[in-house]
Order: structure tokens, then sequence, then C-alpha cells
């Protein structure tokens, strides 16, 4: 067969092949919104980078950018879209996210609503218009997308904690992401994503534990790197450790404070 007239094969979700596998993954966090930084992010070779569009500064003209500067390598791209809402869900599947994370999954019902809007029918009501997800995939995106694009649904509340199981039993739901900031402000600590309360470490454990007894996929905010080793060896595939904001502004107290520290 010509080169030319060879059908591309399709792009496969590399975190569902690490974890079927039994491998880890590591998840970088974008808020900046800007191409030339999503794409210095891409190049450190993090598995995944996730576009933040609901406590980040990204609108969805600046996660398109971002997006194609991401696939130029072979991390890959999920958006963590503002809420549950079913255009906001489709857009960032349009636009070449294989994974999104909706926040504050706190009911079944809630969990059917965006599992529907991530999977076309006859599994949900996603409507079809691949705009550039059709070009990142490279070929048979209809066939292929519903098993290879991501639904997270957030666990970050009490009232997620109490329906936890129900949630779980959704079908088109293949993985949850565990939101420790907002999880320990609804059991009453001051918000913390390396939480040592033995309370909300227990009902971490607990996420983590039911989850993957249920054959759900587990990603989970951490500030270090040691944190998220704990959440691994707990059972967690995907950990996400600091933002593009959080290690600039760490990176540059340390060269300042290095500078200060030499002058005295």
């Amino acid at each position: 067969m010509n080169e030319q007239n060879r059908k591309p094969e399709f792009r496969r979700n590399r975190l569902l092949e690490e974890w079927s596998a039994g491998r880890s993954t590591l998840n970088g966090w974008l808020a900046i919104p800007n191409g030339s930084s999503a794409e210095v992010m891409a190049h450190a070779g993090w598995d995944s980078l996730t576009l933040d569009m609901q406590h980040g500064l990204i609108d969805y003209q600046s996660a398109l950018v971002m997006l194609t500067a991401i696939s130029s390598t072979p991390t890959v791209p999920i958006v963590r879209v503002p809420w549950l809402d079913e255009g906001w869900i489709m857009k960032a599947l349009d636009a070449g996210a294989y994974g999104v994370i909706c926040p504050m999954i706190n009911t079944r019902e809630e969990a059917e609503r965006f599992a529907r809007a991530c999977k076309y029918p006859p599994l949900g009501v996603r409507s079809y218009g691949p705009v550039r997800a059709g070009l990142y995939s490279r070929a048979d995106y209809l066939v292929n997308a519903d098993n290879e694009t991501l639904a997270f649904a957030m666990i970050e509340t009490r009232q997620a904690v109490s329906n936890l199981e129900d949630i779980l039993d959704v079908p088109g739901i293949q993985a949850i992401y565990i939101g420790p900031a907002d999880l320990s402000v609804s059991f009453g600590y001051a918000p913390s994503l390396d939480q040592k309360t033995p309370e909300v470490k227990e009902v971490i454990e607990h996420i983590i534990t039911t989850a993957r007894n249920r054959g759900k996929w587990v990603g989970i905010h951490n500030a270090t790197v040691g944190n998220a080793l704990e959440m691994i060896k707990l059972g967690a595939n995907m950990v996400t450790v600091g933002s593009d904001m959080r290690l600039m502004a760490a990176g540059a107290h340390k060269v300042v404070n290095d500078f200060r520290s030499s002058e005295d």
C-alpha cells in the first residue's frame, strides 16, 4: 500500500494502557491560559496534563491553543470543566480532551448526567461534531471515543462520599478524581491537598478502596511527591502534583531567596 494512502491508526489513550498494565501515572495541572507554558509542561514528560477551567484562568479559546500545544507530545490531554454542564463537557471533548473531570458530582443522578454527556448514543446523548478531536485522534473517532475518552467524576464532598457506591455504579463513569481540599472543607477541616487529619485520611482511603473494588480508576490531587507516592500505595492510578502556577512560584521564590541569602 502506498504510504500516502495508508489509513492512520487511532491515537490510543496512554493512561488506559498504563493503568491496565498495573502502572500508575503522573498528572500535571495547568491554570495559566497560555500555549507556550502548556507546551513547556508537556515537554517535561508528564503522563497527562489537566487544563483547569474551573478554578484556573483558562477560557475556551485559550484551551484550544493549549490542547494544540500538548498534542505535539505523547502527554494525554485532560480538561476539568467549570461545572456539570453538558455544553462545556461536549465542547471539551470536541476540542480534543481524552478525559473530562467534572467537579462536585454528589449523587447518582448527577453522575448519570455527566456520563451521558460524555458518551455517544446509544450509551449517552453526546452530539457528534469532533471538530478538533477528530484531528487529534487521527482516525475512527466515533468508533473509539466512548472507550478511549475518560469520564472522571469528582468526589469532594460528604454527600458524594455517602452516595459513593451509587455514583461508582453508573455506566460510563470509568474513573473518579478525589479533590482533597473541598473534601476537607466538607468534613469541617481546613483545606489541604496533603491532608494529615485522621478522619479525612480515612475517608480518602475508603474512597480509593471502594472505587478500585468496583473496577474504577482513581485520580487524586496532591501538593507533594511524597503524598502522591502514599496515594499510589493506597491504590490510586493517577496522581497530580502541584500546578504550573505553583511550580513557577516555587522556582521564582527559590531563586530570589538563594540570591538574597548570598548577599548576607
